[in-house]
């Protein structure tokens, strides 16, 4: 086959709107049930976030308490992300067949199973089994979060709504945070037990919310061919006054086309991609690796660390320093939410990677010549923080979320939740060894170095989404390809379409006929 014309690209050209073809450019509401929706998937976030928050500052706690090395502590903490691998690698399995609800569920139950092994350990060996069912749940969250949100909202606000799963991961961090002044005053063998025991809190809220307020993912109930149930979840994301026929055509077509693309189940269509998945594929895994790539989940978890290495030595000192920064990274999340929609994806990613480089040169400051500099530190810290939140920390997982395919959408953003986990891993279990050897001020140099990489990638590999319809992507992405499979696909819809339509005509003219002979 050849590759099709600039003509023939122009009529199947992706436009911005809530469904294929869409040229509608006015502003949806946002209903209440889709606001209720992302706020209960969001709680999961959470889960991580206190996780992070926690172990900043009991890491130090349990070291001590357990006579735990160096070695051991890295591998406490980078356990987590290890073990979230596997939790990313079965979501898409327990997502696809039993729906995304229940996976909410299954997650926030492993969580709890985590945190109560973790809490009574009296060793090393029953920490990093409690680290385990942690991680898995973990894992499941990453997945699950973006998904499903950005499966249960209108496209034009999609963008700052999927990004409440990051600021969730940030109010998750500052509760985390929170309970080290909490629990300061009680003794350290318990301090840190009763910390990781409250996190239980937030999974037994979202079981609850899970089985009784959220609704299921429209688009998994109509590739489970029940859409009727998928046109009621519908009607309850958008206004009454908007025909939702278009949308559920339209899903249903986005899977027509894909099937059409690649005859296939399972897995094919990932292990032996058309040019479009693969370049979906490539761009969804890459932003999600450059997430941790930038060293986020290390800084945080060893935050304490730096702050001692610059210079501040009281615990009462890096406390207070560690809710200022929890706090900042929570406002600019928030604020990036708010422009996400606004300047688009690719404009925040920028100005994060620019602004992230900058504050690890900052940083490195603080580790030269003779005498320490804690307000280098401050300073450094404070801004790598507030630029990674308003553009990596949400967008890395928006843009995933968005340009994968409907037939592939849970399979590949398990794969790009694993990819992420796999370097949180090797950067969390990593970081003291590295810094120590390294010296910490080229270590940041070396930060910074890797967020000129995710901008270069960024600039040349990752496409603007804002304001697109997640059916509309495939098409999209074979334009940009050439990918034949998929446009031959959509010539093939749009016929059967019109040709529907002309025996509808049809049958209308018929029905009409007898009328106007008796006239």
């Amino acid at each position: 086959m050849s590759t099709p014309t600039n003509n023939e690209r122009c009529t199947y050209h992706t436009h911005e709107g809530e469904h294929h073809g869409d040229f509608n450019k006015q502003s949806v509401r946002v209903t209440k049930s889709t606001v209720i929706f992302a706020l209960c998937a969001a709680l999961n976030s959470c889960n991580l976030g206190y996780d992070i928050g926690v172990s900043t500052h009991a890491g130090g706690l349990i070291q001590r308490d357990l006579g735990l090395t160096d070695m051991q502590r890295q591998l406490f903490v980078g356990s987590l992300n290890f073990w979230s691998i596997f939790g990313s690698m079965t979501s898409h399995w327990i997502c696809d067949a039993y729906g995304r609800r229940r996976s909410f569920q299954v997650a926030a139950l492993t969580f709890i199973v985590g945190l109560s092994i973790m809490s009574a350990a009296s060793s090393f060996a029953v920490l990093m089994v409690g680290r385990f069912f942690l991680g898995i749940g973990v894992g499941f969250g990453l997945a699950i979060d973006p998904l499903y949100i950005s499966e249960m909202t209108p496209a034009a606000h999609r963008g700052e709504l999927v990004t409440w799963s990051e600021l969730a991961i940030n109010v998750g961090i500052v509760l985390g945070f929170l309970s080290g002044i909490v629990f300061y005053d009680v003794d350290d063998k318990l301090e840190w037990r009763l910390m990781f025991l409250m996190g239980c809190i937030l999974p037994v809220v979202l079981i609850v919310v899970a089985q009784f307020v959220m609704a299921e993912s429209p688009r998994w109930l109509v590739s489970k061919g029940r859409d009727e149930e998928a046109k009621v979840i519908l009607r309850m994301i958008y206004p009454e006054d908007f025909d939702i026929d278009p949308i559920a055509l339209d899903i249903k077509e986005a899977m027509e086309r894909e099937r059409i693309a690649e005859d296939a189940v399972g897995w094919r269509m990932i292990l032996f991609p058309t040019p479009a998945i693969r370049r979906m594929l490539v761009v969804g895994i890459g932003v999600a690796i450059s997430q941790q790539a930038v060293g986020i989940d290390a800084i945080q978890y060893y935050l304490l660390d730096v702050l001692q290495q610059s210079g501040i030595e009281s615990e009462k000192g890096q406390l207070g320093v560690l809710m200022i920064l929890g706090v900042l990274k929570l406002v600019f999340v928030a604020i990036g939410s708010k422009l996400v929609d606004r300047c688009g994806r690719k404009s925040l990613l920028y100005c994060s990677c620019i602004g992230m480089c900058g504050a690890c040169i900052l940083t490195s400051f603080s580790f030269i010549g003779d005498k320490d500099s804690g307000a280098f530190a401050i300073v450094g810290l404070s801004l790598y923080l507030s630029f990674f939140s308003i553009g990596m920390g949400p967008v890395a997982w928006l843009v995933p979320s968005e340009i994968f395919a409907t037939s592939i959408r849970a399979k590949a953003m398990s794969i790009a939740t694993v990819s992420n986990r796999i370097v949180a891993t090797l950067m969390a279990s990593t970081f003291l060894s590295t810094a120590n050897a390294m010296g910490w001020g080229p270590f940041f140099l070396m930060l910074a170095g890797i967020s000129v990489v995710v901008f270069i990638f960024a600039f040349f590999y990752i496409p603007e989404t804002k304001g697109r319809s997640l059916e509309d992507m495939s098409v999209f992405f074979a334009e940009i390809t050439g990918d034949i499979s998929i446009l031959d696909a959509e010539k093939k819809i749009i016929a059967d379409r019109d040709r529907g339509a002309l025996e509808i005509k049809e049958l209308q003219r018929q029905e009409v006929s007898p009328v106007g002979e008796l006239t």
